[in-house]
């Protein structure tokens, strides 16, 4: 028979072995507590540091100073001998840029390498390449180019719809020509669009960050933690020209789309939705009666185009597309500018506050779902013109590095706005012209209103503006 005191040991045993359990679990409890608060606290960058550095080059771009009109009254080469500073100059101008394949495309800005007659690259390995410009969109001012070069380590495209406010990203680039320079921040916005700080802007949606962005950042990468690339670098909103606290970055979805449509078509596809668009605010939405701000209203629509031919009408509110959420006109355009002319978009509809679903089938601005592809011979089919080079002893004459001379004038752009025969055209929209590609390239994937700048032989400069 078991004697008392050993029945009062065991349950002292036991209480002990209890107490001491619970302890250890106490203690486990706030070894987690505070992992957890140090996890929290704290982000590995860098993973998508070492995955990024290597895919981000140096852009050098040479650029010419171009004359102004009180120079060409003074194009003589013994004037400019004893003047040189009026004689064109070249500068450099310097960005960054993206790799995207292993075999040398590169993606940045278009001011980048806009009007640029070379273009330098180098490798974070110290490679240098002259690359060659295959496309570009002004809209978006992206640009793709190709380097001849192999093997390369490109970063993998992430999906910019999915990044979060709030999340940590990278901006890698060459601020300062300080080359190879990785700066981190965090997702501030999305969808921003920077039009009512700047006219001069046309890109018309942003991700918005606080990574630190410079000159010289211009066309670099914007990554997330998982080293894929989100977004190019492209602005700053400073008084200085200086970071000041936030930087933007086009989203990769648009930069995929461009990229692919410069690939393949030579000119990016754009679709119109056929509709016009206002904002809600809190007295229109007290004036229809209207449960909520969500979406944006359908203004005017454009007859027989994608949206009328879909039975869209004029007060619906659209919130959906393709179950995205669109609450502003910038959201609106960036999922739009990641679609082609004959795409299906499946719109969620408000209409006198009963939800409908609707299929839309975009189109382009000519109103049909046709790719349009790059234009060439750009000089006859638009301008109506024949040109051709201007020779060594014209160029000397008359103290110019390039220009191309109408031979002949035909129903067209040029004939139009005033332009005779045996006018010198020497820059388009600010950007020299060689050779036919010289305007092909400028003018393949304009729209609007066009500068002409050239010179008649009695060496007076002229200005036209034309529209194609």
């Amino acid at each position: 028979m078991i004697s008392k005191k050993r029945i009062s040991l065991f349950i002292s045993l036991v209480c002990l072995f209890i107490l001491n359990n619970s302890c250890a679990q106490q203690k486990e409890n706030q070894r987690e507590k505070n992992t957890t608060i140090v996890n929290s606290a704290y982000v590995d960058l860098t993973y998508a540091a070492e995955k990024s550095i290597d895919a981000v080059v140096h852009i050098n771009a040479e650029m010419r100073q171009k004359h102004s009109t009180w120079d060409m009254f003074f194009q003589d080469p013994f004037f400019n001998f004893f003047n040189p500073q009026r004689q064109s100059r070249v500068y450099q101008t310097y960005g960054s840029g993206v790799i995207i394949s292993e075999d040398g495309y590169i993606v940045t800005n278009n001011h980048v390498v806009e009007g640029a007659e070379k273009i330098n690259i180098t490798l974070n390995d110290k490679r240098t390449f002259v690359a060659n410009i295959i496309g570009t969109d002004v809209i978006n001012d992206l640009a793709v180019l190709k380097i001849d070069a192999q093997k390369l380590k490109p970063l993998v495209y992430g999906n910019s719809d999915d990044i979060r406010i709030g999340e940590w990203v990278l901006a890698v680039g060459n601020p300062y020509n300080l080359t190879s320079t990785v700066t981190a921040g965090i997702v501030s916005a999305k969808a921003r669009n920077l039009n009512q700080l700047s006219e001069l802007n046309q890109v018309s949606t942003y991700i918005q960050t606080d990574a630190a962005v410079n000159s010289g950042n211009s066309g670099g990468a914007l990554v997330n933690t998982k080293g894929e690339l989100v977004g190019i670098n492209a602005a700053i909103v400073s008084q200085t020209g200086n970071y000041s606290g936030y930087s933007f970055a086009i989203p990769v979805n648009i930069v995929k789309k461009v990229v692919k449509d410069l690939q393949l078509y030579g000119k990016v596809q754009r679709v119109d939705f056929g509709a016009s668009f206002v904002e809600l605010n809190a007295q229109t939405a007290e004036q229809q009666n209207l449960s909520s701000l969500k979406g944006i209203q359908v203004f005017k629509v454009v007859n027989n185009h994608a949206a009328d031919e879909a039975n869209i009408h004029e007060g619906d509110i659209l919130l959906q597309i393709d179950q995205k959420e669109v609450n502003s006109y910038s959201e609106l355009k960036e999922i739009l500018e990641q679609h082609i002319p004959g795409d299906e978009i499946s719109c969620r509809i408000l209409r006198n506050n009963n939800p409908l679903t609707i299929k839309v089938t975009l189109k382009n601005k000519k109103g049909t779902t046709e790719i349009i592809r790059k234009n060439t011979n750009v000089a006859l089919n638009i301008l109506g013109a024949k040109v051709s080079p201007i020779d060594n002893q014209t160029m000397s004459r008359y103290g110019v590095k390039n220009g191309l001379k109408i031979n002949k004038l035909y129903d067209g752009a040029l004939k139009s706005a005033g332009v005779q025969e045996g006018f010198v055209i020497i820059a388009i929209d600010k950007r020299s012209v060689e050779t036919e590609k010289d305007i092909d390239e400028i003018l393949g994937d304009k729209e609007g209103s066009v500068l002409i700048e050239g010179f008649y032989p009695n060496g007076f400069m002229y200005y036209y503006t034309i529209v194609i």
